[in-house]
């Protein structure tokens, strides 16, 4: 049994460093105007990206590029005069989606490795075969698989090496093939420029017609709720209901597949990919470091920890669901009461900028005071205490640190080993 690669997102040089430091054996990032994070990419020039590829290099990981919008003709007419000085310097990898790039890639660049985006939505072995034809080395399989169909692709054809998502934000479109962002907003999120309109607060409204039949509103205080009738269940009605929160009828929970990682890496599943490129390097450090502990556990022969799915839940997220790999009821895989996430359990309040050996310097992100329960989350394992005693950087004994701009000073932990992308988190109560 090998080992599965874990691939974690790299939107930023410090998504990068904290995402190999925390055990990530590759990082994706997107090539600027051809990949889906348009808004949401540091990578904005071939010098930035120059260096992301050999820091990663560096680190003895991979480095693959996004490269996986579906071009309209402008785009097609510039794609490979922007993307030549970047294959200069031999990218591990480029994830594509669009056949026709695809092709002109293969002709200009015959030995460069290509993986096919999820965005091409492979859904069944005869689509990894085809494309295992065209020469692409990988598949990203679709979101929309269970754990059996997985089984049979690899089954089916078993020398491609096939890539799975395992953990972040789901899509209410396939694999985020969706017109919503372009239709209400202009935006297209085909382009890498989704607004996330599915997210959105959508309220309910009583309604009238004008003089043209068209629907109008009607001022109304009173709760109000839309009934969707069921195509498949004559007289039996599905309400979209709105209440103090709003309604969001489109608002798909995260993936958390951690549970999954050993019968993924036990049918030869090639590599597990945490989705997040526009998320917090707190965020990319602690799920690369709870997922690389589960690959870890896997191939030590241990039984699933139980504790790495509470750790996750200390996470920001909108309610996590295990996506397609099992089946459910729809149902489970909504968030009716919110469209944003909401804080886990535990929130990250700073950063260690220095230490000796009495003292930690932290850099304040969030409110915490004497007396709350902390943990400093490092490459090299955890510590968890409670804070007693605090200082401001000018040695003068304070009880709170009041937030973001501030710098302070906490006791050095005993046995805590100090390093590099170090963050100090402070445990709340379960929402």
């Amino acid at each position: 049994m090998r080992a599965p690669e874990l691939l974690a997102p790299a939107g930023t040089l410090t998504h990068l460093h904290c995402a190999f430091a925390y055990g990530a054996n590759a990082v994706y990032a997107g090539q600027p105007r051809y990949s889906l994070r348009v808004r949401n990419n540091s990578f904005k020039d071939v010098d930035a990206l120059a260096e992301g590829i050999q820091q990663a290099h560096q680190y003895g990981g991979k480095f693959y590029l996004a490269s996986n919008i579906s071009p309209h003709n402008n785009k097609v007419r510039s794609y490979l005069r922007d993307l030549e000085p970047i294959i200069q310097h031999r990218p591990d990898a480029l994830i594509m989606s669009d056949p026709g790039l695809i092709m002109l890639v293969k002709e200009r660049w015959p030995e460069q490795e290509i993986h096919l985006s999820v965005q091409a939505n492979a859904v069944n072995w005869a689509t990894v075969k085809f494309w295992q034809q065209q020469g692409i080395s990988r598949v990203i399989l679709s979101r929309e698989l269970g754990l059996e169909e997985v089984a049979e692709i690899r089954q089916q054809v078993p020398d491609m090496e096939l890539e799975v998502f395992v953990h972040g934000a789901l899509c209410m479109a396939y694999s985020g093939r969706c017109l919503l962002s372009g239709y209400m907003n202009h935006r297209d999120a085909n382009q890498g420029a989704c607004t996330n309109a599915c997210r959105w607060q959508y309220d309910t409204a009583r309604h009238g017609h004008d003089g043209n039949g068209d629907l109008i509103p009607m001022n109304n205080e009173q709760h109000w709720e839309l009934l969707l009738k069921s195509p498949n269940e004559p007289g039996q009605f599905i309400p979209a209901e709105e209440d103090e929160h709003g309604t969001y009828i489109m608002n798909s929970k995260d993936l958390r597949a951690v549970q999954h990682v050993e019968a993924l890496t036990r049918m030869g599943v090639h590599s597990l990919k945490i989705e997040g490129r526009t998320k917090s390097p707190y965020y990319v450090s602690r799920t690369t470091q709870i997922y690389r502990r589960a690959i870890d556990d896997v191939m030590a022969g241990n039984p699933f920890d139980m504790q790495l799915m509470d750790e996750l839940e200390a996470l920001s997220n909108r309610g996590y669901t295990e996506g397609f790999f099992r089946r459910h009821p729809p149902r489970e895989y909504q968030n009716y009461e919110q469209g944003t996430s909401l804080l886990g359990s535990e929130q990250v309040c700073g950063e260690v900028l220095d230490a000796c050996d009495q003292w930690l310097t932290i850099n304040v992100k969030n409110r915490f005071e004497n007396g709350d329960v902390m943990s400093l989350i490092t490459p090299k394992g955890n510590h968890h205490f409670v804070l007693r005693g605090m200082e401001s950087r000018t040695a003068v004994a304070i009880d709170t640190a009041p937030g973001s701009g501030h710098v302070v000073r906490i006791p050095r932990p005993e046995h805590f080993v100090a390093g590099p992308h170090v963050f100090l988190t402070r445990h709340t109560a379960p929402r």
